[in-house]
Parts: structure tokens; C-alpha cells; sequence
């Protein structure tokens, strides 16, 4: 048992010197693209990244051209998702329904939970307001990018669509020469692919390891063996494997369960600390508003305020991103526009419900750990551990609750990681071809990363794949600038057939349309 302990321990050695190696050996190109993508700019004594800009602009440049479609279509997005216009016809592979829930397993995660909780000591409680704000903003984003990612997929013989970005993109950027449209749609994938495996497996099984070993009594605790990390590790990459060689159907028909579940019981969690601290609801919304515009004791006023609430927004929907209309493009439906319906529902779920319900919790818990996260910040700058801030407000159930929001977390994550597989997956077939063989590569790739997350973290490479995610907003939003008229034929078409009753029928026009975009297709 010892020498096997020993071999264990030398493993291990060997795995720190690699990662400390391969840490080292990108730390300057890292910086370097980092510093590119997240370049600050400066509004009075407060920074901030051009790509939360790009984000916010581009969402507020879609709220207006579309007429605010965020608020007027939210009803027709609740019908839509109900099944109501749905044809057991429609070509696609998951109902509507199954395609927001995969989507949503992609963004609700770590990010709503330890992000909202950094976000608070960082900006008070005046930044759920602005939290707000970007989630609203961020339906009209997910209306376009979704609308578009129906609207050019392709579907194969047997039935698999492929859609999304790869295939908009292409078109969009037409107007510009053949090697240009070729690089900015090859840099779009070969990010998605990088961000599926680092961001998505590594990282997410890294925190999902962690998490389970701090619950179980950390270091001296049922994982702080040798051998803990590597095991779950394997029952992870394993599980993870076995749910997507079934493509996107495989992955809806888990996230179809499992997302509304642990929503449900996040949610549901918050408002039973909510109920039990009932007598500080009406300051704790009291302090958000004051907060959103008259910040006490918070660094950069309230333009840092806003600024912290809308990167926190931004970074946790991933609207605008891309990512989410590869999901969204599998949906069964004739009209893509439906689904763009469907896809504003998202940064509302994700951003003004649950991030807004872990922000709650946190100022009407009001726990100690609270305010000295902020003193942290305003002393040293270093963003806290959010985590702490949720687990800690969660224990005002009782003592063993912040436990479930271990297993809660964990499950987050695993959703996380196969909806970003299946991203991953999509990116590496526009890349090197949907072929039996580089899928089995891929996904033996995939389930690596997700064992060495495990048991080390090549922190290096994560935050590389984080930049790249980001840098596919630059590209991807300047697509739909091009495409967005596109979109809004698409939503007039789709509210006038709605209003006259003739959504279940596929007129003259819409042929047309389908036979354009099959030939565009077959030339891209």
C-alpha cells in the first residue's frame, strides 16, 4: 500500500512539474493575448474591458433596432416554448423546450454562484441593479444570434444539424474577401473548440473536485487521498462520454431534467433564506437602489458600480458570445425566428432570476463574511471567493445546507461541461469534418482534460481559452451587425403570419427561402 501510495505521490510530483512548466512557458503569450482582448478602458478613476463594451453596445444596438423585442415578445417566447406552435413535422432533432434547457446548462454555472458572489464585494449591492440592466439587454443578443443560428444550419441525411455561428458566419462575412471570412470563421471555431476543453472540461472538473473535497472534510476527508482526484476524474470524463456520443439529443434529454431541477432547488434555497431573514427584504431592496447610484464606500462610485454589474452580466449569460446558437440551431421548427423567440428567455433565466436571487441572498443574509469581503476589496483589490459568500449566507438554513449547494454546484457544472462538449464537438467538425474517427479523437481529448482538471489545473491554459471565448464576441457580433435585417424580415414575417393565425402553414416565400439557404450551404 505504501509503494503504491509513494507511485501515486511521484505522479503527482511529475504532473506539478508539467503544469508548473507549461504555466511558465505561456504565461507571456497569455498576458500578452489577455491584455489584447481585455484591453482596459479608462473612464475617470475606474477601467474597465473594451469587450464588456463591445458586449453592452451591441446589446443595446439590437434592443433598439428590434423594437424592444425582449419585452413584446416575451409572451410569444412563452408560447413557443410551451409547444404551442410546434408541428411533430418540423425538421430538427430537440423541441424547443430541450433546446433552451441545453442552452442554459451551458451558462447557468459556477459563474451565478461564485461570480455574483466576487461581484457583490466588489460593487455592493448596487450592482444587482446593473446585473439587471445587462440581463435585459442581453435578450435582444440572444434573440438575433439564435434567430441566425436556425436560419443557416444544415441538416445531414440522417437527421444531425449542424448550425450556429460556423454556418452564419460565412455568410455574413461574404462581403469581405474569401481568406479574410475564412480566418475570422477559423479563429471563431478553433476558440469554442480551446474554450469546450480547458474552460469547459478542465476547469469545470477542477471546481467540481474541489467543491466535493472541501465538503467531505477536505484534506483529511474521504477525498484527500493520492488517488481521490484521479478517480473522480475518470467517473467524470466517463459520464461525460457517455452522454454525448449521443449528440445533442442525448444531452437534452439529460438537460432537459436536470437544469429546471437545480434551478429549482437554487431558487428555491435563496427564498428560504429570504423567508427566514423576511424582515430584511425591504432594506436589502432599499440597498440596491441607493447602491446602483449612490455607492457607499465602494471603489470607482457609480460608474464602477455599473461597470462590475454589467461584466458579471456579460460574463455569465455569454450573450452575444456565439455559443449558445449552436444549441439553439438544433431545435425542431420551419421558422428560425421561433427559436430566437425561445433563446430571450435565456439571459433572463440565467441573469435576472438566478443571479439576481444569489445577489438576494447574499445582502439579506447579511452574514459577517459579507462585509469583509468588501473591506478585502477596497483594501487589496483582489477579487473574493464568491463561493464563500453563497455557502455562508445558505448556512442560515442550517448548519449542513451549504453541503447541498455543493452537490447543487456540482451538478451546475457537469451541465456546464457537456453542453460546452457538444460546442467543442461542433467547432472540431467545421474544423477537421465530422468523421467517426476525429470524433472518437475529440472526445478522447475531452475526457484528458477533464482527468488532469482533476488533479491539476494548468491555470495558463484556462485563462488562455477564457480570452479566447471572449475574443469570439468581437467576431460574432460584428456578423450580426451585418445579418441583423436578415432578422428582423424574419420577426415581421413571423408576428404577421402569428396575428393572422397562419403560423402552421409554409407559404411560396418560405420555400424560396429554404432552397436559398440549402444552396448557400452546399457553396460555403
Amino acid at each position: 500500500m505504501n509503494s503504491q501510495t509513494e507511485q501515486v505521490d511521484l505522479v503527482a510530483s511529475g504532473l506539478s512539474g508539467v503544469e508548473e512548466a507549461v504555466d511558465s512557458f505561456l504565461a507571456p503569450f497569455v498576458t500578452a493575448f489577455s491584455n489584447i482582448i481585455f484591453f482596459p478602458v479608462a473612464v475617470g478613476d475606474f477601467s474597465f474591458p473594451i469587450v464588456v463594451a463591445w458586449l453592452i453596445i451591441g446589446a443595446l444596438v439590437f434592443t433598439f433596432y428590434f423594437g424592444f423585442v425582449q419585452f413584446r415578445g416575451f409572451k410569444v417566447a412563452l408560447e413557443v416554448v410551451r409547444g404551442k406552435y410546434s408541428s411533430k413535422d418540423d425538421p430538427g432533432e430537440v423541441t424547443h423546450f430541450q433546446a433552451l434547457a441545453s442552452a442554459l446548462s451551458g451558462t447557468v454555472g459556477l459563474g451565478n454562484i461564485a461570480g455574483v458572489g466576487a461581484a457583490m464585494a466588489m460593487g455592493g449591492p448596487g450592482a444587482t441593479f446593473w446585473m439587471i440592466v445587462a440581463g435585459l439587454l442581453g435578450m435582444a443578443t440572444k434573440f438575433t444570434e439564435c434567430t441566425l443560428g436556425v436560419k443557416y444550419r444544415a441538416i445531414d441525411e440522417d437527421g444531425i444539424v449542424h448550425g450556429g455561428p460556423f454556418k452564419y458566419l460565412p455568410v455574413a462575412f461574404r462581403r469581405f474577401s474569401k481568406p479574410v471570412a475564412t480566418v475570422l470563421t477559423g479563429l471563431f471555431a478553433i476558440a469554442i473548440l480551446l474554450f469546450g476543453v480547458a474552460g469547459g472540461g478542465m476547469f469545470q472538473a477542477n471546481q467540481t473536485f474541489a467543491q466535493a473535497k472541501n465538503v467531505t472534510g477536505g484534506a483529511d476527508g474521504l477525498l484527500g487521498g493520492p488517488w481521490a482526484g484521479l478517480i473522480v476524474g475518470v467517473i467524470i470524463a466517463l459520464l461525460v462520454g457517455l452522454v454525448i456520443i449521443g449528440g445533442i439529443k442525448s444531452i437534452a434529454s439529460v438537460t432537459d431534467k436536470l437544469v429546471p431541477g437545480m434551478a429549482i432547488f437554487y431558487v428555491l434555497s435563496c427564498l428560504i433564506v429570504l423567508i427566514a431573514n423576511a424582515g430584511n427584504i425591504i432594506p436589502a431592496f432599499g440597498a440596491i437602489i441607493q447602491g446602483a447610484f449612490n455607492p457607499q464606500g465602494i471603489l470607482g462610485g457609480i460608474l464602477g458600480v455599473m461597470i462590475v454589474g454589467f461584466q458579471r452580466a456579460a460574463f455569465s449569460n455569454e450573450a452575444g458570445i456565439g455559443s449558445a446558437p449552436i444549441a439553439h440551431a438544433a431545435v425542431k421548427t420551419r421558422r428560425p425566428v421561433s427559436e430566437g423567440f425561445v433563446a430571450l428567455l435565456e439571459p433572463f433565466i440565467d441573469t435576472v432570476v438566478i443571479c439576481t436571487m444569489t445577489a438576494l441572498t447574499i445582502i439579506i443574509a447579511n452574514q459577517p463574511s459579507f462585509g469583509e469581503a468588501q473591506a478585502e476589496y477596497v483594501e487589496t483589490g483582489l477579487s473574493p471567493d464568491g463561493v464563500t459568500l453563497v455557502s455562508d449566507a445558505f448556512s442560515t438554513i442550517t448548519g449542513w445546507w451549504p453541503i447541498l449547494l455543493a452537490v447543487a454546484v456540482a451538478l451546475f457544472a457537469f451541465s456546464t461541461l457537456i453542453t460546452w462538449a457538444y460546442y467543442g464537438e461542433k467547432a472540431w467538425h467545421y474544423l477537421f469534418g465530422r468523421r467517426s474517427s476525429t470524433d472518437i479523437v475529440f472526445r478522447l481529448i475531452l475526457m484528458m482534460f477533464i482527468i488532469v482538471g482533476c488533479v491539476a489545473t494548468f491555470g495558463q491554459v484556462i485563462n488562455f481559452a477564457d480570452a479566447a471565448l471572449f475574443m469570439c464576441a468581437f467576431i460574432n457580433i460584428l456578423g450580426l451587425y451585418i445579418l441583423m435585417p436578415v432578422v428582423k424580415k424574419e420577426m415581421k414575417k413571423y408576428l404577421a403570419d402569428r396575428k393572422a393565425g397562419t403560423l402552421h402553414e409554409l407559404g411560396a416565400d418560405d420555400e424560396a427561402d429554404l432552397h436559398r439557404i440549402r444552396t448557400e450551404q452546399g457553396n460555403l
